[in-house]
């Protein structure tokens, strides 16, 4: 584990993949660690240099006090990877993850690419988290343990058969976030950050290539959201995963893996890595593993 320090926070950061192949740098959702980009590091570690951070008040990473801006999370980022030795990286976001990047290729210039996975610009034409959905995700059970507790939360994201038919996958979930999502004040601290942002005015400046990829059943941020960052971003292209839920990355992950291997591919990093920096470079443990 490598930790880079942005002010008085710390945060935590792995490499992997190939040492050669071009950064890929994956920025997660609300409340999320790195173990909900395993299926997508597995899938590129093969031909690319695959970076996992942890964002503030998550996982191994320090959980200051908040709110938080999505602001301040995209200036971690630069943190993370100027201390890696990145150059020029393709990002990739997922929810508010995927506002990260916004923000981030808005305001720095180690971006060469963004894709964009079930997340928004924000801003008054966004469609926001239905209200059932936000009552489905906090009226818990007084009686339900941690456990239960996540697994009703989760319910919303994911398909209504994924639990029953993903048992071995649902139960190896839960056991990830309770050693290493966010606590409650930290998800809080988040969603403050989640609520304020807004770069609908701003998305149509972006210079690099974008490919923007949504379920069509997301029940936490609504497919709308997808097209609307299609017609507010010139070079954005955006791809519906039929029947998709929010944690299509997980459940569609070959859905998913396969469109951003091929942007990827179509859209190849210059300079990637400075090879006078080497911090980071030995760094070598897998996320989403059980320490």
């Amino acid at each position: 584990m490598t930790r880079a320090t942005n002010g008085d926070v710390e945060l935590a950061y792995e490499v992997g993949g190939d040492p050669d192949g071009e950064p890929v740098v994956f920025v997660e959702g609300l409340g999320y660690s790195r173990w909900m980009w395993r299926w997508q590091r597995e899938a590129l570690a093969d031909e690319y240099r695959t970076i996992l951070w942890d964002n503030r008040g998550t996982g191994d990473s320090d959980a200051p006090e908040g709110p938080y801006s999505i602001e301040e999370m995209a200036d971690d980022l630069e943190t993370v990877l100027a201390d890696a030795g990145v150059d020029r990286a393709h990002l990739v976001g997922a929810s508010m993850g995927g506002m990260i990047a916004q923000r981030y290729a808005l305001e720095y210039g180690r971006a060469a690419t963004l894709s964009l996975l079930c997340t928004t610009p924000g801003g008054p034409e966004a469609v926001p988290v239905p209200e059932e959905t936000q009552a489905a995700m906090f009226a818990v059970p007084e009686d339900a343990d941690e456990r239960e507790r996540i697994r009703h939360r989760m319910a919303p994201a994911v398909s209504p058969t994924f639990f029953e038919e993903n048992p071995d996958v649902t139960e190896d979930i839960i056991d990830w976030r309770l050693e290493s999502d966010a606590s409650d004040a930290a998800r809080k601290a988040q969603a403050a950050g989640v609520a304020e942002f807004d770069a609908a005015d701003e998305v149509s400046a972006l210079e690099v290539p974008v490919v923007i990829l949504h379920g069509s059943d997301d029940q936490v941020v609504p497919v709308e959201n997808g097209r609307l960052l299609e017609n507010l971003i010139p070079q954005g292209r955006l791809e519906v995963c039929d029947g998709g839920h929010h944690l299509f990355f997980v459940e569609r992950s070959d859905w998913v893996n396969e469109r951003v291997i091929d942007f990827l591919e179509a859209n190849p990093v210059e300079g990637g890595l400075d090879v006078g920096d080497e911090s980071g470079s030995e760094t070598s443990l897998e996320a989403g593993d059980r320490e």
